[in-house]
C-alpha cells in the first residue's frame, strides 16, 4: 500500500505520451483539449491506495486553442490514446512485476491505536490545501487486531483513506477535491505464498478557473476496482512476481464548459485480466470505441490489435 501502507515499493510506469487519434468537433466554437485530463491522477490521489502509478499528481488543467480552418480539432496532445501506455500515470508497480508486500508499518506519529476497536487511526493532517485521514487495521491470520505491523504475524492489512479539500493555483484557478480507497491485502504472515489485494477507489475534481475565452470549469472523475488480485511473494528463482489471478477496472472520465458554451466530455475505461499465464489481456474503451490489447508480464509493452 502506498505511503502509510504501501502495497508495492517500486512504480514502474508503463508510458502513456503520444497523441489520441480523435478528432471530433466539440460542439463549441473552440476547440478544448482533453487528453491530457488522462495523464495523472487527480490532486491528493497518491496519498491513496489504488492501481494508478500515484504520482504526485494535480489538478486538471484544460488547454484552450482555436479549431482549424476545416472547423475540427486536431489531434489532442500529450494523453494515452489506444494502446499507447496506461492512464493517470501508469499501471502501478506490483500489478506487473515489481516487488510487493514489505512497507505496511505506519509512520505517521499521529497515529493511535483503539483496543476497543482494533483500529488504527492517523490524522486527519491537512497539507497544501488537502486534509488527509487513513484507518488501518492489522490482524493475524485467526483475525486478532494488532497494535502494530509485526513481519511474522500479521496476515492482513486494511486502510480505508480519506482526501478532501481544497488546492488553490498561483493564477487562482480553484479545485475542490473528494477522493477515498478502501484496501484489504491478506496473505502478510511468514509461510505466505501469495498475498490478495482487493480494494476500490473513487475521486472527484471539480476545478473552476479563467481561460483566454472566459470563466470555465472542468470536472474530472477517476476511480479503480482491484478484485481477487493474486501475487506470488517473491523468491530467489521469480524475483518479479506478477499477478496470477484477479481483474482491475480502471475508469477516468472529465468534462470541461467555458461560460456561453456546450460541454466538452471524454471518458476512457481499462479492464485488465489476470489469468495464470504471462500474458495480461487488457480491454480499453476511450470515448465510447473498445480495443483489445495484450500486457507480457513482467514488465512488458502494452501491445494493441
Amino acid at each position: 500500500m502506498k505511503n502509510i501502507v504501501r502495497v508495492c515499493l517500486a512504480a514502474s510506469a508503463i508510458a502513456a505520451a503520444a497523441c489520441s487519434n480523435d478528432t471530433s468537433a466539440p460542439a463549441s466554437q473552440l476547440a478544448v483539449s482533453m487528453a491530457s485530463a488522462f495523464n495523472a491522477t487527480p490532486a491528493g490521489y497518491s496519498n491513496l491506495n489504488s492501481s494508478f502509478v500515484g504520482d504526485a499528481g494535480g489538478p486538471f488543467m484544460p488547454e484552450f486553442g482555436r479549431m482549424g480552418r476545416d472547423g475540427r480539432v486536431g489531434p489532442a496532445l500529450g494523453g494515452p490514446g489506444f494502446g499507447l501506455g496506461f492512464m493517470g500515470g501508469g499501471l502501478f508497480g506490483g500489478f506487473h512485476g515489481d516487488d510487493f508486500g514489505r512497507g505496511f508499518a505506519p509512520v505517521d506519529t499521529s497515529c493511535h491505536f483503539d483496543s476497543g476497536t482494533g483500529l488504527i487511526t492517523c490524522g486527519p493532517r491537512t497539507r497544501n490545501g488537502l486534509t488527509i485521514t487513513r484507518v488501518l487495521q492489522f490482524q493475524t491470520a485467526t483475525n486478532q487486531s494488532q497494535p502494530a505491523f509485526d513481519p511474522g504475524t500479521t496476515n492482513s492489512v486494511t486502510a480505508k483513506i480519506t482526501v478532501t479539500g481544497t488546492v488553490t493555483r498561483r493564477d487562482g484557478d480553484q479545485s475542490t477535491i473528494s477522493s477515498s480507497s478502501n484496501q484489504t491485502v491478506t496473505g502478510l504472515a511468514t509461510g505466505s505464498t501469495a498475498r490478495t489485494v482487493n480494494s476500490a477507489s473513487a475521486g472527484s475534481e471539480n476545478t473552476t478557473g479563467t481561460s483566454v475565452q472566459g470563466a470555465f470549469t472542468a470536472k474530472r472523475a477517476t476511480g479503480d476496482t482491484v478484485t481477487g488480485v493474486v501475487i506470488p511473494v517473491a523468491t530467489s528463482a521469480k524475483r518479479w512476481p506478477y499477478p496470477t489471478a484477479g481483474t482491475v477496472i480502471r475508469a477516468m472520465s472529465a468534462t470541461v464548459q467555458v461560460s456561453g458554451q456546450a460541454a466538452t466530455t471524454a471518458s476512457r475505461r481499462e479492464v485488465i485480466t489476470y489469468d495464470g499465464s504471462a500474458t495480461a489481456k487488457v480491454v480499453i474503451t476511450f470515448n465510447g470505441a473498445t480495443q483489445n490489447c495484450t500486457l507480457p508480464l513482467p514488465f512488458g509493452r502494452l501491445t494493441c490489435s
